[in-house]
């Protein structure tokens, strides 16, 4: 199953690798010359397709957990002051997808969106301290039962040159749907509320919709 972001150019690439296959067929004498250049264009399709893969997940729909809104690999865990909606101290969960993983976005809670702004700007790596703040980006604000608000960022990367998000004010979503896209390469900003218990570890690869990035703390009843 691909992502329907991915649709004209899974279709411009099919016919592209089509025209050379032929056309190196007919015109190219050399032996390994036309293969080489077939297979050569086969490879680019199948790395089209797998990167606009959009695989079914069955999230398990509950409002004590926040899941992973992606693919991807855990690069930051830390409290941070955010300065666009909250203006206070939060804890930032990031997950850097690199140009393999599955780049569909998804809503980490249930709830009602509250906030949803696109800013353009630069082409960082997904990985530099300030592509949060300077990339090109949108933020999410999503209303969940436990948690209150909570945001998510899309962050363009140096390959990324479109960022597809789906959040509208007023929508209510569910934890696991689709949210939007990010095309190649890209990063994803998670701001949490300090009591949350984060679930995962700096390193740790994560799965869209499958992962818990955090949980509500338990507070231990007084013992008499």
């Amino acid at each position: 199953m691909f992502h329907k972001e991915g649709q004209k150019i899974i279709v411009t690439t099919f016919i592209l690798v089509c025209a050379v296959a032929l056309l190196s067929h007919y015109f190219i004498a050399i032996p390994w010359l036309r293969l080489s250049l077939q297979i050569g264009a086969l490879l680019v399709l199948i790395l089209i397709l797998q990167f606009f893969r959009n695989p079914s997940r069955k999230s398990p729909k509950n409002f004590d957990d926040i899941l992973a809104p992606v693919d991807g690999k855990v690069v930051v865990i830390e409290e941070v002051e955010e300065t666009e909606y909250f203006k206070d101290k939060r804890i930032q969960v990031s997950i850097f997808m690199s140009p393999v993983n599955v780049h569909v976005t998804r809503y980490p809670a249930t709830g009602v969106i509250k906030f949803s702004k696109y800013h353009p700007g630069k082409y960082l790596v997904a990985w530099h301290p300030k592509s949060s703040e300077e990339n090109e980006r949108t933020t999410v604000v999503l209303n969940t039962p436990k948690y209150g608000d909570i945001l998510y960022r899309q962050i363009a990367g140096a390959l990324a040159r479109r960022i597809v998000n789906y959040a509208e004010v007023g929508e209510s979503v569910y934890q696991g749907e689709d949210a939007g896209f990010i095309k190649f390469g890209s990063r994803v900003d998670l701001f949490l509320p300090l009591d949350s218990a984060i679930c995962v570890k700096l390193g740790q690869k994560v799965v869209g919709a499958q992962t818990c990035i955090a949980t509500k703390k338990v507070e231990k009843e007084n013992e008499y």
